[in-house]
């Protein structure tokens, strides 16, 4: 297969698919929205592989059609541990020979022929490692080693590149931005959504996973001050549980208006559509942030945005938000209220969202990393 790829002339790049083992995280949704543009463009021989023992055998139904995934095993611990200490075992000994691997996870195997992209979505790691798993502070060294070795470090927004070079003193020519495009959440389920909670009612929405860097016990405490002003306005969470379980619980149980906040969990694509759709304003007061999916998902869907001034953010919505500083209650909760009660801002918000969102696609994000595999395949 990989010799029919190169007499034919085909870019051949292999993919780390682990992102899309699992519950998928916001990296395992641009990887998976990635490959399912890279896989479409006939000058490309896709393959995926996957740094993981136990879900290895769900990786060819986790991929798009089209994407090969012959690989020889992979550990995930121990490959991890070698990869951050030295340039074994390379990439040969478990696919056949490509011409460009992209590692989508902060980590990118070392090779003897192929050129190495790293996708960095941010440096949680660096700037906040009090809000992150231990498995988590393990990139630095990851990075750290692929930057040495003459990786060249994709990343999402200007804001994290520029942060790249100067913690791991990276070459300028060495990290490439290339945004990413927006997710497609496809046709909204309102009949599922209504059965969680009352479309009809007004609400502020958050997306995203419960942990420290959400920050979502900042936003309960600000809905508590939203809420004495407006009786009639709720506060739906949804997505997974986290490592911050236990602070966003408390939150809740101390809430004088807890009745009124509705945690969904993690819900399928159309329920999220319904639930994005039909909210007043989307909350997303992160401490920190490598790009941010909800907040353009929201803006795409003509919903007003309240963010913080963190990581990324204000590079992303490009203005077309309201923003407030991290941690800043009061100013969150006025800013939650002028997005859920404000007409003229409101609308002033829907049209600047909807239009700053045009700017993301996932065609432009696969034409930007194909002039790149191309640039750094002719320099092999």
């Amino acid at each position: 297969m990989a010799t029919s790829s190169k007499r034919s002339g085909r870019l051949r790049v292999a993919f780390d698919a682990t992102p899309l083992l699992g519950t998928r995280t916001g990296i395992g949704v641009a990887t998976a929205e990635i490959m399912a543009a890279l896989v479409k463009r006939p000058e490309v021989d896709l393959s995926a592989y996957a740094v993981s023992l136990r879900h290895r055998g769900a990786l060819s139904s986790a991929v798009p059609e089209g994407v090969h995934t012959n690989q020889r095993p992979m550990a995930a611990r121990p490959l991890a541990w070698a990869w951050a200490h030295g340039n074994h075992p390379r990439l040969e000994r478990f696919i056949d020979d490509v011409d460009v691997v992209h590692g989508t996870n902060f980590m990118v195997p070392p090779s003897r022929k192929a050129a190495r992209v790293v996708s960095v979505w941010d440096l949680t790691f660096v700037r906040h490692p009090e809000l992150c798993e231990p498995a988590t502070l393990r990139f630095e060294r990851l990075v750290a080693r692929a930057v040495r070795s003459g990786a060249v470090v994709h990343t999402p927004a200007q804001a994290i590149a520029d942060e790249v070079r100067r913690h791991f003193g990276a070459r300028r020519e060495q990290v490439v931005v290339v945004p990413l495009g927006i997710p497609d959440l496809g046709a909204p389920d309102d009949e599922a959504a209504s059965a969680l909670i009352d479309l009809e009612r007004p609400y502020v929405l958050s997306i995203g996973t419960a942990e420290p860097r959400k920050d979502l016990p900042s936003l309960v405490s600000a809905f508590d001050l939203l809420a004495k002003r407006r009786d009639d306005v709720q506060l739906v969470l949804a997505g997974p549980p986290g490592w911050g379980e236990g602070a966003l619980s408390a939150a809740i149980a101390s809430s004088t208006a807890q009745e009124r906040i509705h945690r969904v969990g993690y819900v399928s694509d159309g329920v999220l559509s319904s639930l994005l759709r039909r909210a007043r304003t989307l909350a997303y007061p992160s401490l920190y942030e490598g790009f941010g999916f909800p907040p353009l998902q929201a803006m795409a869907a003509g919903v007003p945005v309240v963010t913080t001034r963190v990581g990324s953010l204000s590079e992303v919505v490009g203005g077309a938000s309201l923003m407030v500083e991290p941690g800043d209650v009061d100013d969150l909760a006025s800013a939650l209220e002028v997005g859920v009660a404000d007409e003229a801002q409101r609308s002033v918000l829907i049209t600047a969202g909807r239009t700053r969102a045009l700017d993301f696609t996932w065609e432009r994000t696969a034409d930007a990393l194909l002039a790149l595999y191309g640039r750094m395949a002719r320099r092999r």
